[in-house]
């Protein structure tokens, strides 16, 4: 199961108002497709195409995050039917693959997102180590 690509398609991050009072954070990872693509640089190569959506919002009304995106998955040709027919039926990831896939496009996201928030001024979404005095 090696992820052989990934890529953002578009990404957009907005401060709409200043921060006051109490800030909440919400994080949302949703696959919002999967099919099958030809791989170019082997002969015959399908693969698995996970389309994303992820977005942090900053409540109430302070700021979001968007970013869309794919990851490629080069599966066996069986593994690629089984999967894109599970999809199909309940648009969900089999059990097995599914960390591998969330979590490779959370790190990515997550890293991406803590950058550009702090290019806006927006406080970071996720919890940073800090180094306190005892």
């Amino acid at each position: 199961m090696p992820i052989v690509g990934f890529n953002f398609e578009k990404i957009m991050v907005e401060r709409k108002n200043k921060i006051t009072g109490k800030l909440d954070i919400k994080n949302n990872l949703t696959i919002t497709n999967v099919e099958k693509e030809k791989l170019n640089i082997t002969n015959s190569e399908d693969i698995l195409k996970f389309n994303f959506n992820y977005t942090v919002n900053y409540q109430p009304e302070v700021g979001q995050i968007n970013i869309n995106g794919h990851l490629l998955l080069m599966e066996s040709p069986k593994q690629i039917k089984d999967i894109l027919i599970d999809w199909e039926k309940q648009q969900k990831l089999p059990k097995d693959l599914a960390p591998q896939i969330l979590n490779t496009i959370l790190s990515k996201c997550n890293i991406k997102s803590l950058s550009l928030s702090q290019e806006v001024g927006l406080p970071p979404h996720v919890r940073l180590p800090l180094i306190r005095n005892k």
